[in-house]
């Protein structure tokens, strides 16, 4: 059986829970990381040696990192409902999961820590206007493509949708003031509506 470590709260691990979710796997969750330990543990660091979650094992195949094993996942189980392998296809999806890890994820998860992790008196305002300044940027990017179709890659929901979504969750969770985008708020609102029975919820917090 498929086994995944990790804290249910983690956006990472919730990208994973996903993908799992749509593929109906039949899985083991093993809690781990935060409150729970077990990553600095000699047994899973052999299999992360980063010491971080989400990890999975697929019948000896042990993964880490999030994007790379709801990539792995969506091959193995997912035919090509979830990333094709027309290569043309495929390219444009990891070109946008790429750059959910390389811009907008650093962006809103930095602004989810420096706000709402953070203790009211240890916030830097600065750092919190800077960050919410980059995520409106990204947000309006993503708007401006989601304004001519109506998933990131298409008419298709895919892989790339996941990271995007998971994220929003907390942006429009955590209490700060978000500028006007309407076709991200469209987006989001779609996703949840046609993924209601897998898509991240309050029970995982």
């Amino acid at each position: 059986m498929l086994k995944i470590w990790g804290r249910r709260s983690s956006a990472n691990v919730q990208k994973a829970m996903w993908m799992i979710g749509e593929l109906k796997l039949s899985h083991q969750h093993i809690p781990a990381g935060g409150p729970y330990g077990v990553t600095n543990t000699p047994d899973f660091r052999a299999m992360n040696p980063n010491a971080l979650v989400p990890v999975i094992d697929d019948d000896g195949m042990i993964m880490w990192e999030s994007n790379a094993i709801v990539r792995y996942l969506a091959a193995q189980y997912g035919g090509d409902e979830f990333w094709p392998t027309d290569p043309r296809i495929r390219a444009q999806i990891d070109q946008w999961m790429d750059w959910s890890a390389t811009v907008y994820q650093p962006h809103i998860v930095g602004l989810f820590w420096a706000y709402w992790r953070a203790p009211a008196n240890q916030r830097n305002p600065q750092q919190i206007k800077g960050l919410q300044e980059a995520t409106a940027r990204d947000l309006m990017l993503l708007g401006r493509i989601l304004a001519e179709q109506p998933f990131i890659t298409g008419e298709q929901f895919t892989i790339a949708d996941i990271p995007i979504t998971t994220h929003l969750y907390r942006y429009f969770t955590m209490g700060l003031p978000t500028p006007k985008l309407p076709n991200i708020e469209a987006y989001y609102a779609r996703v949840q509506e046609s993924h209601s029975e897998i898509i991240i919820s309050d029970t995982w917090f």
